[in-house]
């Protein structure tokens, strides 16, 4: 065994963080999930549909969230299934919809989203909010490069 602790490496601490996060932020909005009734992976896909600048593919919304596209698959297909999201014709595909929110879609999004919100801003009374900001835009840009990364890695193989 190495004399060197994989905690001494920055990036793994930083991923012992995010993912200790996640849990945190699971149990912090833990009620908004409850009233929509969606699945987490639901949830994401349909956080991702809403956040796209057009309609994206399952490819695209996979792409986005560093998720198989087997995995979006299932979770659009149920959305579809519970009429929050609609196919769309593809003008520069024809086997790969594009996907948006249906009016029932977008409802349970407006819904969700003041709930989300109201619990946002209770928490942002224990911790200023510029700080959580500068940390979003320092996680926004590892996660850029971490794509880069990724891009570079595949292209040299």
């Amino acid at each position: 065994m190495s004399d060197r602790s994989l905690t001494d490496n920055p990036l793994i601490q930083l991923v012992d963080e995010v993912s200790r996060l996640q849990g945190r932020f699971k149990t912090l909005f833990a009620d908004v999930h409850r009233e929509t009734g969606l699945k987490a992976m639901e949830d994401l896909v349909l956080n991702a549909i809403v956040e796209a600048d057009k309609p994206p593919t399952v490819a695209q919304i996979g792409r986005s969230l560093g998720h198989p596209r087997q995995v979006i698959q299932r979770a659009v297909n149920d959305l579809v299934d519970s009429g929050f999201l609609a196919k769309q014709a593809n003008p520069d595909h024809k086997r790969a919809p594009l996907f948006a929110l249906t009016t029932k879609g977008e409802a349970l999004k407006i819904r969700s989203n003041r709930k989300a919100l109201a619990i946002a801003d209770a928490f942002l009374r224990s911790i200023p909010s510029q700080q959580c900001q500068q940390l979003a835009n320092e996680l926004k840009a590892v996660r850029k490069a971490m794509e880069s990364f990724a891009r570079t890695q595949a292209d040299d193989q």
